[in-house]
């Protein structure tokens, strides 16, 4: 497996709340992991969300005896939710925290994805298709033909998420699987990046196979920076048949 990740603050934001977690090499009983979020909350408290949500997600997972990767995604992030729950409830200037967050394992020829927020996977393979759903306003006024996606790239509630992580007691989590073909690449990202870049642009670059996949992630997180940088931009690549791993 090829793997590249990268995280940059953007143009506009002081501060990263964004947060990455790869691991080619097995995680408990997943073979691999890879996972971003992205917090939200004032001050301190989405960087605080971001990554120690991620690092309870992680550390339930190496604790887990289950093989069943939905299973041991599911018990990891139920605990990840009730402890980022719990400290917003007992600390004022963790309170209104949250966290998206869109996980990712493979077995084999299998990819088994979790997620909750606005955080988003795609698979390319000639084409690119989105296959998380966004748990966002304006995808649920897209859903009821109120919007249509372009017009939900500008609304002026478009970062208003429907789930998060540590938002409220009990959390529902969308999980998907896939079987990956020779060839295929997968994307991991934030809004930072699909706010400022649009989809068939994303699919250009990374359908341009002569360059790396690093060279690749590069060119994302330029674009995202060049058409505004509004965001902080996090992203995971992956080439599930490829063997060797780049990431930083």
């Amino acid at each position: 497996m090829r793997v590249f990740s990268a995280t940059d603050v953007g143009n506009k934001r002081d501060t990263n709340q964004d947060y990455l977690f790869v691991s080619s090499d097995p995680v408990g009983n997943l073979p691999n992991l890879f996972v971003v979020a992205d917090g939200m909350g004032g001050q301190n408290a989405g960087d605080f969300a971001s990554s120690h949500g991620v690092q309870v997600f992680v550390d339930e997972i190496r604790r887990d005896m289950d093989y069943n990767p939905v299973r041991v995604m599911r018990h990891a992030l139920e605990k990840a939710n009730a402890d980022l729950n719990a400290r917003a409830s007992q600390s004022p200037e963790f309170e209104g925290m949250g966290t998206t967050l869109v996980a990712l394992t493979i077995v084999g020829k299998y990819a088994y994805i979790a997620n909750i927020g606005d955080s988003r996977l795609y698979l390319i393979n000639k084409e690119i298709r989105q296959v998380t759903r966004d748990h966002s306003l304006v995808q649920e006024m897209i859903r009821l033909g109120e919007l249509n996606k372009e017009e939900a790239r500008t609304h002026p509630k478009k970062n208003v998420i429907t789930r998060a992580l540590g938002a409220e007691k009990t959390v529902n989590v969308d999980f998907f699987d896939l079987v990956l073909e020779e060839g295929c690449s997968i994307l991991m990202c934030t809004d930072g990046l699909t706010n400022m870049v649009e989809d068939k642009r994303i699919e250009e670059i990374m359908l341009e196979k002569q360059k790396t996949l690093e060279e690749r992630g590069r060119m994302l997180v330029l674009e995202a920076n060049h058409n505004g940088g509004q965001d902080n931009i996090a992203i995971i690549l992956a080439e599930p048949f490829a063997d060797e791993v780049n990431a930083c």
